[in-house]
């Protein structure tokens, strides 16, 4: 009884984090998209710039409170962390710009089999047929649903191949320097955090400016437009905190597979809430067959040999008789 208890309980915190993840994420990308579409707010970069500080705040509150335990990170691994991650805020804001809405999402889906190469290339992962087949459903749902006009430019591709490989990097990071250093999520966003804050605040007003010709201390900051300001960094805490701990107990392969959710959900909510204007036939079946592959991957993941770690072990029994060490499969 008891393995069953505790295989019961791991269960349901995989599904609390992941309902934490799906609803903190949805929630940020409608409240961003009200400040932008209904305020005019369109300083993406700044914002987000504001979102790490009041992640920041949070962690240095808990910290004082005695809920984060100090931890040590490397500065090299900080730095490459924090270049990561604004490379890939920065990458995708320009990719948005400079692609055509059809080839930013192909982009976007180019992330799984990125991810995917990372875990095979570093931490010799080995898929099934099954996982992989299911992996390409996914793709196939999703992109039915959100590809439209695709068009291709040069400095387009370039915005978003950098934006894809630093995306990639940055979620592989999380779950490679919280497995490394012992790290828990709180603890690494207490690393990783006020550096992004202070980076992306310095850049972002520039940037912003140059993607939008707009200047922020020229936005008129009314109480309606603060309050959706205070509102986004507030579930963006939420955002941030919960892509660390799904990362941290999956891996980056699976947040990607999975949060493609999140794309069906905001599509969902946008016909609901926005009109029905683009809702068709073939949106539809995009939403089933994402769904599908979901569900597939979810139940061939967690198959022995869905998806294992390939290590070598040597047997010292075996190298007295001149046998080659043995291959050990490890499931993860």
């Amino acid at each position: 009884m008891a393995p069953a208890s505790k295989a019961d309980k791991k269960a349901a915190v995989d599904a609390a984090a992941w309902l934490f993840n799906v609803v903190t994420s949805v929630g940020i990308i409608i409240v961003n998209k009200a400040l932008m579409a209904t305020y005019g707010f369109s300083f993406a970069t700044t914002l987000t710039g504001m979102h790490f500080a009041t992640t920041t705040l949070m962690t240095a509150v808990l910290r004082w409170l005695g809920y984060i335990q100090s931890s040590h990170l490397p500065f090299p691994e900080l730095l490459k962390f924090v270049l990561f991650a604004n490379f890939s805020i920065v990458g995708m804001n320009v990719s948005l710009m400079w692609n055509s809405v059809g080839f930013y999402q192909i982009a976007k889906l180019s992330m799984i089999p990125v991810s995917c190469l990372l875990e095979v290339v570093f931490d010799k992962i080995r898929y099934s047929r099954d996982t992989k087949l299911s992996i390409a459903l996914v793709l196939l749902g999703v992109g039915v649903c959100t590809v439209t006009d695709v068009s291709v430019n040069t400095k387009g591709f370039v915005a978003a191949f950098i934006a894809v490989w630093s995306t990639s990097l940055q979620q592989y990071y999380v779950h490679f320097l919280q497995r490394k250093y012992s790290l828990g999520s709180f603890n690494l966003l207490g690393h990783t955090a006020p550096a992004q804050a202070a980076s992306l605040l310095l850049v972002g007003p520039f940037l912003d400016y140059w993607l939008t010709n707009k200047r922020i201390d020229a936005f008129n900051f009314n109480v309606p437009s603060l309050v959706f300001i205070v509102l986004s960094c507030t579930i963006a805490v939420g955002t941030n905190l919960s892509q660390f701990i799904c990362i941290g107990r999956f891996t980056a392969v699976s947040f990607q597979v999975l949060g493609h959710m999140k794309t069906i959900l905001v599509l969902i909510l946008g016909f609901l809430f926005f009109g029905k204007e683009g809702l068709n036939l073939h949106v539809v079946i995009g939403m089933i067959i994402a769904v599908v592959g979901m569900v597939w991957y979810g139940n061939a993941s967690s198959k022995p040999g869905g998806k294992e770690r390939h290590s070598h072990s040597s047997r010292s029994s075996q190298q007295k008789h001149g046998s080659e060490s043995s291959e050990i499969d490890e499931k993860v």
